[in-house]
């Protein structure tokens, strides 16, 4: 049986269509996708990512003992800010991608992806030297809202002055009258917060949020949507754009790797890497005849199979079909074409930049 955030009746009672997800019995859709997406982009959309894990270093050390286990540095931001990351293997293969957050520097909080919440903090406490990791994700729900209306909602049910917390900075405070950590981070493109709260506060939480954003097209979002407004953006999702066997710097995510930082796990592996060049490449693509890439389908080149989709749909925003997927570095250029098979037959693709959507 797949495991229920704190939200699951909540999502009955709105109609949600519900489905297995990562172990987590989740909504992936509520009216339909495309009218959540579009709610997101011109409004705002709510979502529930309960089922995300949250690990915590606590004591003096803390931040060192963190730091060493990801890519990113938090040495050089301030108390109050966060950073997007990778935890990586020996390899420089990503073990996960998260977000670490600043309290102090004897305190640090890590949100993980839902898929890898044990294997995350099994992995942390077998390579963290000094403060033992814990595993905090029971005492957490978290809701997204995401959209260019969403500050001023939940701005009108807090008397913190979010006009201060900037883009991946956070605060702790009351919204709705639920105690909460309030980060402005998010994974749609859009402006917005990811509010985590007490798992018994977490229904109250997200209907205060619906009723107080109701009147400006605030809806309930499922999976469906996310996946479609975080392709449209290129964030990558681990499992399908990274894994185990591919680096940060063949995702196109060097920009995560400090590697004038002291040592973390991955480090050798990385610097050796970037030394010899990559081999391949995540690029962005959107086809040029009809059709709709999907996670899997193979990328052709001469007739070849050079790589695969890992991510693919019709975006509703862009109004193309869009795709992510490795290919040869010296297919990796925009303007360079191939073909994805789709249901046996090759179908021409371009290789755009990057984010598909942008901001008009």
């Amino acid at each position: 049986m797949p495991r229920q955030t704190p939200l699951n009746q909540a999502h009955r009672k709105l109609g949600a269509k519900l489905v297995d997800f990562a172990g987590w019995e989740m909504p992936v859709q509520y009216t339909g996708v495309i009218a959540e997406h579009e709610a997101v982009r011109t409004a705002a959309g709510l979502f529930d990512v309960s089922h995300m894990g949250e690990i915590e270093f606590r004591g003096p050390g803390a931040l060192s003992t963190a730091n060493a286990l990801i890519t990113n540095d938090l040495a050089r931001i301030a108390d109050g800010q966060a950073v997007y990351a990778g935890l990586l293997n020996e390899r420089g293969g990503f073990v996960d991608d998260v977000v670490a957050y600043r309290f102090s520097p004897e305190r640090i909080f890590i949100c993980v992806n839902a898929a890898n919440r044990e294997k995350d903090f099994q992995w942390m406490k077998a390579h963290a030297k000094g403060v033992a990791p814990v595993d905090r994700s029971d005492e957490f729900a978290q809701v997204a809202i995401q959209g260019p209306k969403a500050a001023a909602i939940v701005q009108r049910l807090t008397r913190r002055d979010l006009s201060a917390v900037g883009t991946y900075r956070f605060t702790e405070g009351e919204v709705a009258g639920t105690p909460c950590i309030i980060s402005r981070t998010g994974y749609t493109g859009e402006d917005g917060f990811e509010l985590y709260c007490p798992p018994d506060r977490a229904e109250a939480l997200w209907f205060a949020l619906l009723e107080e954003g109701k009147a400006e097209g605030l809806k309930p979002a499922g999976l469906g949507a996310r996946d479609s407004l975080r392709t449209e953006m290129k964030y990558a999702l681990y499992g399908n754009d990274i894994d185990d066997d591919h680096t940060p710097l063949e995702a196109g995510l060097a920009w995560i790797v400090k590697l004038d930082k002291d040592d973390f796990v991955g480090k050798a592996a990385l610097v050796q890497q970037k030394a010899q060049g990559v081999t391949r490449k995540l690029v962005g693509f959107e086809l040029t005849e009809p059709g709709v890439p999907r996670h899997g389908y193979p990328i052709l080149h001469d007739g070849q199979r050079v790589g695969e989709v890992t991510s693919g749909t019709h975006g509703p925003s862009v109004k193309k079909a869009i795709g992510i997927g490795y290919v040869p570095t010296a297919l990796a250029a925009e303007g360079s074409t191939f073909q994805v098979e789709i249901r046996g037959r090759p179908v021409g693709a371009r290789v755009v930049k990057t984010p598909f959507y942008k901001k008009s």
